[in-house]
């Protein structure tokens, strides 16, 4: 696809001898796509279904393709900088974890280190659960990149999706799903390129519902291993949501109890799954008592309890803050407390907001294939498939009952998408029409619709030329790769890389600006090279620079255009230092990120 592009760009304007423009070249490209499809299409068939039966391989390559996938776009698109408040707490975490301890101490001048989604008292936190930050951790542990940790995320959720689809449906059909994972949840997914981790929650739902039916079928110690581990996982990552992940596995098993034969080795596989998932749990209570003071406070609560938000649940009023904030945090909780609502949920508001939600699941499925999933209404004869939608519609109507909604709340279910796609696909493939079968040919359709649809915006992604794929990024919907440096973060990275020495950067905020935060510290601010702190004013300025004398101080205005630093004392007495630009500037992108959309109600 680079190629090709490079040739669209090398024929415009219309100066070769044949006349075709950029569209008459893709439409030429499109019918040899086809053409080139048709004629594969049966030895793709037959060599993707021996190719299907082998577990460890498949597993091998689907774990493979959106790393490497991702890989091959850093020339363009390189390594996703931590954009907002959820990435930096989420970044915080995983490095408190890095240095091997569930939290930090209180800072003694924490005040000038307020921001969103971070606890500063009684110890210095993130405020989410531990399982992103785990695997923030690896990466930065093995790989010296906390992003590697996202990437081999999304490597074990694609692999296990297809592991999971072997217990529910035919090799062949399980290697599709699995390559239908690759092109929706790869490289360029929101999960895959921001720091919020919907990878490993989506990995674990895969190894809990692939046990499910390996286990009730055999019984085996494995499979209730494998079970439990899925679920300390998901408890470790989605706390609120591994209760509907629970009563998944509960009526799941529900009928064995009614079987004597089946009461006995369903204990014990209970009790196996148990030991998995009550290291997880011990886990979860020692972070809290760690971050919080109590066993049964969550850090999240306690910034609700603090600062006001994270916002409650709808069926609860509004939460209020029990500390200053600042104009910041003061404008968060209005934000949030708005979306929440005032009052409590009333049933005609519920159900609004649950119609509301539907689109939000055009992030599991590509445009093409609705075209199939009415077809898998036709399954729902068999007990196993109602099951299925019934969990769906557990997820769906249980995290209807908080005010926000991302893609990475139903992560666990992602596997029973891929899986409502798949058996749709197969159901469609056997459609006759007129005593001739027609389905295979809607199927081939549909698949080539979606490869063409993951290939040419990979295409675009992967093109040298910026501007284009800027410009087409308003209609990308819901792919989410990071282009250029939207709010000059990285450009202000590169001019303090450029000044030797320690740094305490103020950060001052212009009267009119907008929540995003730019004070963001690691696990151990001390230490760092850089410390950003807030601007409280000169007399409280002055304390926090004698508390670091070795440091010199700059002064950050995010809002000007680009961001200003300068030298913090020369700001009253003459003109700012003019700071080296990076070498290279790329215009910032304009891509909206639909994901980060907050919902209103």
């Amino acid at each position: 696809m680079f190629y090709l592009f490079r040739l669209f760009y090398s024929f415009l304007p219309l100066h070769n001898p044949i006349g075709f423009g950029g569209a008459d070249f893709i439409e030429i490209a499109i019918a040899l796509l086809l053409v080139a499809a048709t004629l594969a299409w049966q030895k793709w068939a037959a060599g993707a279904n021996m190719l299907a039966s082998r577990t460890i391989w498949c597993m091998l390559l689907l774990a493979a393709m959106p790393v490497a996938l991702r890989l091959l776009l850093l020339r363009t698109s390189p390594i996703p900088s931590a954009l907002g408040a959820d990435d930096f707490s989420y970044l915080l975490l995983g490095d408190t974890l890095a240095h091997f301890r569930l939290t930090n101490p209180a800072h003694p001048m924490h005040q000038f280190f307020e921001t969103l989604f971070i606890l500063q008292e009684p110890s210095y936190s993130s405020i989410y659960p531990l399982g992103p930050g785990l695997a923030l951790a690896f990466g930065q542990l093995v790989f010296r990149q906390p992003w590697a940790g996202i990437a081999l995320s999304t490597a074990a959720f694609t692999s296990l999706c297809y592991w999971m689809l072997r217990a529910w449906t035919r090799p062949g059909w399980a290697l599709l799903g699995g390559a239908l994972a690759v092109i929706q949840f790869g490289p360029l997914s929101h999960w895959m390129n921001t720091y919020w981790g919907g990878a490993l929650a989506a990995a674990a739902g895969c190894l809990v519902f692939g046990s499910m039916p390996r286990l009730r079928d055999r019984w085996r110690a494995r499979d209730a291993v494998l079970l439990g581990v899925g679920l300390a996982i998901h408890v470790l990552t989605r706390p609120f949501e591994s209760i509907f992940l629970g009563i998944s596995v509960i009526l799941f098993f529900a009928p064995a109890i009614f079987k004597r034969e089946q009461v006995r080795p369903l204990l014990r596989a209970a009790a196996i799954a148990a030991l998995m998932v009550l290291p997880a749990l011990g886990l979860m209570l020692l972070h809290d008592k760690q971050v919080t003071g109590s066993w049964a406070t969550l850090p999240y609560a306690l910034c609700r309890y603090q600062y006001g938000v994270p916002c409650t649940f709808t069926l609860q009023s509004n939460p209020v803050p029990h500390r200053p904030l600042t104009r910041e945090q003061q404008t968060s909780y209005e934000i949030q407390s708005f979306v929440h609502g005032e009052g409590t949920d009333t049933l005609a508001s519920f159900l609004r907001r649950l119609a509301g939600r539907v689109r939000f699941y055009r992030f599991f499925f590509l445009p093409p294939l609705y075209l199939a999933l009415p077809a898998f209404f036709w399954s729902l004869r068999e007990a196993r498939f109602r099951f299925v939608l019934l969990i769906v519609l557990i997820f769906f109507v249980g995290t209807t009952i908080y005010p926000y909604f991302y893609a990475h709340y139903v992560a666990g279910a992602t596997c029973l998408f891929i899986l409502v796609t798949v058996v749709s696909l197969e159901n469609l493939s056997r459609l006759t029409i007129a005593n001739h079968l027609v389905g295979p040919d809607a199927v081939r359709v549909i698949l080539f619709l979606c490869g063409a649809h993951f290939f040419f915006w990979y295409g675009v992604q992967l093109a040298s030329n910026q501007q284009f794929s800027q410009d087409l990024e308003p209609y990308e919907t819901w792919d989410e790769v990071n282009h250029g440096d939207p709010d000059g973060r990285i450009g202000v990275n590169t001019q303090l890389a450029q000044v030797p020495g320690k740094l305490l950067v103020f950060v001052r905020y212009w009267p009119r600006h907008a929540v995003t935060e730019w004070v963001y510290n690691g696990a151990d601010i001390d230490r760092q090279r850089v410390v950003f702190a807030r601007d409280l004013g000169a007399a409280d300025n002055e304390k926090l620079r004698s508390y670091y004398p070795d440091r010199t101080a700059w002064l950050l205005e995010p809002d000007a255009r680009p961001p200003k630093l300068s030298p913090y004392q020369q700001i009253e007495t003459s003109e700012p230092l003019t700071i080296p630009a990076p070498p290279s500037e790329t215009k910032p992108s304009t891509k909206r990120p639909t994901l980060r959309f907050e919902e209103v109600k």
